[in-house]
């Protein structure tokens, strides 16, 4: 499996049959440039500008936005999770979509713009997964203790953290460093812009994934 950054909440994910591109942005209202990539399926975990620019996404894909449940698309399984965007039971921004799915024998969920804890029912359904990419800006996500205590109910076995401030970026979020404070030094890798991985190369002990773009 391919896994490459594409700035914010997007992440275009690949077993070289099916592509599959998260949260896509269009870039220049983020002060950040715009992602180049082609798709066979779009996930959209809500409706925002910085999450919905599927307009910028090449290809004839499928996209599912804010797709509750469980579906199927090009052979693959997905779990659509309803959270809150906020703490106030999404009163003040709205609901937000978490989709956990399996690739190349990998699981991976991608939280979106999750901003409070959710159920215990719900985090029991991701407990364990392999890759979680979890918004780590604060502000319009969950804040630090907050993600500390998510990532421990689930225990993913890496961690990927999205949704913080980079050069450029206008959205109001906290840098890597807010998050990466609470992480043991050893557990961090660094792998560029883009990796492949597949389940055998999985790490033994929990690791936090830092992209680049």
């Amino acid at each position: 499996m391919r896994i490459r950054w594409h700035g914010h909440s997007c992440f275009e994910i690949s077993d070289g049959k099916t592509t599959i591109v998260t949260d896509p942005h269009d870039g220049r209202s983020l002060g950040i440039r715009p992602p180049s990539v082609s798709a066979d399926i779009v996930l959209i975990s809500h409706d925002h500008y910085d999450h919905s620019a599927s307009r910028v996404v090449n290809g004839n894909f499928k996209i599912f936005q804010s797709r509750i449940g469980r579906f199927e698309s090009r052979g693959l399984q997905f779990n659509g999770i309803e959270t809150y965007h906020d703490a106030a039971r999404g009163t003040q921004r709205g609901l937000n979509t978490m989709y956990k799915f399996q690739m190349d024998g990998i699981t991976v969920c991608h939280c979106g713009d999750l901003g409070a804890m959710p159920s215990s029912r719900v985090l029991n359904s991701i407990s364990g997964v392999d890759i979680l990419f979890v918004p780590t800006g604060g502000i319009y996500t969950m804040e630090s203790e907050e993600i500390e205590e998510f990532v421990r109910a689930v225990g993913p076995g890496v961690t990927v953290p999205m949704h913080y401030r980079v050069g450029g970026l206008t959205v109001p979020v906290r840098d890597i460093d807010y998050f990466l404070d609470m992480v043991t030094e050893e557990s961090i890798r660094y792998v560029g812009n883009c990796t492949d991985v597949t389940r055998d190369e999985l790490p033994e002990y929990k690791e936090c994934w830092v992209f680049d773009r």
